[in-house]
């Protein structure tokens, strides 16, 4: 097993411009370095684009691509996987941070315990990087009927180990594509692992739909129904399990010492 594996960064982008040179640095600044970074950008008509080229011009191991028109986020993302080359595949979406040693801390995790599918715990900041005090929990051991049951991944998060000659792609549904491919890949995965640290910030912008506890619904059941091919039945039964989790289990409430944000490099 190569003990130094190439990891291929997933990374959409619509307009960031105000985000995405934050979330670049987070990952030049991991402490692990043979990486690309996949950054898809979905016709962005702010500056986040020739941002993001700016720094593919320093660094090699940053590679910018563009949609030829706007396709949403499971084509974007999928564009980015299609390019990739690394044995291993990780998600950070062009808003969100990592902390230094998110990639070595993970993949020793993930060969320590030859797993092939791992996430981490992360914390909530808003758009101005202050922290909301408050981060996700993982479930020790993750199953496909376990994430039929519940989303525990952070997208974030996220990282698995993928077969270059048979990749997996997001079915093209406008919310939860990440819940549905990660579906996709937990049916190939012999074990999948949820590892205790904070290693990850998740911002939550105005109007973000994802903290809307409602609005998120359908686009589950849709998730299970269309892309799963699971009966109303069990996709609703699926939808209440996930809220029951959700509400009562995958967020826990921090002191500001016990929070993440002080462990990024300078953000001045």
């Amino acid at each position: 097993m190569n003990a130094s594996p190439l990891i291929s960064i997933v990374t959409p982008n619509y307009n960031c411009a105000k985000f995405i040179s934050e979330t670049i640095e987070s990952v030049l600044a991991q402490d692990y370095t043979n990486w690309e970074m996949l950054i898809q950008d979905d016709c962005s008509s702010d500056e986040s684009y020739e941002i993001a080229l700016e720094y593919s011009r320093k660094d090699a191991r940053i590679k910018v691509e563009r949609n030829d028109s706007n396709s949403g986020a499971a084509v974007t993302r999928n564009n980015a996987i299609r390019r990739s080359q690394g044995e291993y595949l990780a998600f950070l979406d062009s808003d969100d941070l990592w902390l230094p040693n998110k990639l070595s801390k993970q993949l020793k995790f993930m060969m320590d315990n030859d797993c092939d599918f791992s996430f981490t715990k992360y914390e909530h900041m808003d758009e101005d990087g202050k922290s909301l005090l408050e981060q996700a929990q993982v479930t020790k051991s993750l199953s496909y009927g376990k994430l039929m049951m519940h989303c525990w991944p952070g997208c974030l998060t996220v990282m698995y180990r993928q077969d270059l000659a048979n990749k997996i792609y997001a079915g093209d549904v406008k919310k939860n594509n990440d819940h549905a491919l990660f579906l996709r890949v937990m049916k190939q995965c012999k074990n999948g692992m949820g590892l205790d640290e904070c290693l990850a910030l998740y911002r939550i912008r105005k109007g973000s739909i994802s903290r809307n506890k409602f609005k998120v619904l359908q686009p589950f059941v849709t998730v299970l129904h269309d892309f799963e091919h699971k009966s109303y039945l069990t996709a609703y039964f699926c939808v209440f399990t996930h809220m029951f989790v959700k509400t009562l289990f995958k967020y826990k409430k921090i002191e500001e010492k016990d929070s993440i944000v002080a462990l990024l490099p300078s953000r001045a």
